[in-house]
């Protein structure tokens, strides 16, 4: 019956540009990369050669512009439902279901590049049938092209071990944060999650320190290019779990959350911890186990 009181406990959202929005960001994205990378004209008289030659950044532009406009509104959106008291219990569980499947869906993203580092590592003499290091100083193990004069592999026990102490410290500021909120510490809740921003921002300071005093290259050698991808994969997660934390310090801020009902700061510090063991797994094996102890730095000292 038109008008009448609503009977369940879900949420009806209203109708939504957003996921349309999202597929065409998502499609530009798609292409312009391709474009940037390789390019998909080869006629140079053609109309859109200038938009599609190989290094034409304007594609890739225009859909990182799309993403970044839908981000803006859909979850602008979400916030608003939030705050007019749309999120019954039974729409935050499945807002929890979301978050914990998408946490699952980037373990199973990084399961990925451990498999193919791992590939690579013991078995490349049979599964590329290429040599691991190439020109990179490692040690004498299994899977490790010893001894070959040339540039080092980073010393895991600088700059590495200290980014790690900074997650690690990060870990534990995000869960103080949390905790005062639990118990309705606004101000200490500010001063934890400000302290994860700015501890956030400093690993990524040294990650870009790191990657500008690296003696090896992405391409070359199997070790390069599965040290870049692992790693700079794990950065950009770092930065967009900055960029979460920093949002909901904002929200914090503006008094959007209570004690009872803060699942947005919940869902930043579920993923600032997965971005904190993924990096742990990093340093254990791609730093330290398959580098190989004692290894000459390679920060030019």
């Amino acid at each position: 019956m038109a008008g009448a009181a609503v009977k369940h406990d879900y949420h009806l959202v209203d109708p939504s540009p957003w996921p349309f929005v999202a597929s065409l960001g998502a499609f530009v994205l798609a292409i312009g990369a391709v474009v940037f990378m390789k390019g998909l004209s080869t006629d140079e008289a053609g109309i859109f050669y200038f938009f599609l030659q190989q290094g034409s950044p304007y594609l890739l532009l225009t859909g990182v512009v799309l993403i970044i406009y839908v981000m803006f509104g859909w979850w602008g959106d979400v916030i608003r439902e939030s705050q007019r008291g749309d999120h019954t219990p039974v729409v935050d569980i499945g807002l929890r279901y979301g978050m914990i499947l998408f946490i699952v869906s980037e373990v199973m993203f990084f399961a990925a590049w451990f498999w193919v580092f791992f590939e690579m590592a013991l078995f490349h003499d049979v599964r590329a049938g290429a040599s691991w290091t190439g020109d990179v100083i490692g040690t004498d193990f299994s899977g490790w092209a010893a001894g070959i004069p040339g540039v080092a592999t980073f010393d895991p026990f600088h700059l590495p071990l200290i980014n790690t102490m900074v997650l690690l410290l990060s870990g534990t500021t995000v869960t103080w944060a949390h905790h005062a909120l639990q118990h309705g510490d606004r101000q200490g809740a500010k001063i934890g999650l400000l302290l994860t921003v700015l501890l956030g921002l400093f690993f990524t300071s040294l990650q870009v320190y790191e990657y500008s005093h690296a003696q090896f290259s992405f391409g070359g050698n199997l070790y390069g290019a599965s040290f870049f991808m692992a790693t700079g994969f794990h950065g950009a997660h770092v930065v967009i779990g900055t960029i979460f934390l920093a949002v909901c310090l904002i929200r914090l801020m503006m008094g959007h959350w209570s004690k009872e009902k803060h699942f947005g700061f919940e869902a930043a510090a579920w993923y600032w911890h997965f971005v904190d063991v993924v990096w742990l797994f990093l340093f254990a094996f791609v730093y330290v186990a398959f580098q190989g102890l004692g290894a000459v730095s390679g920060y030019g000292h």
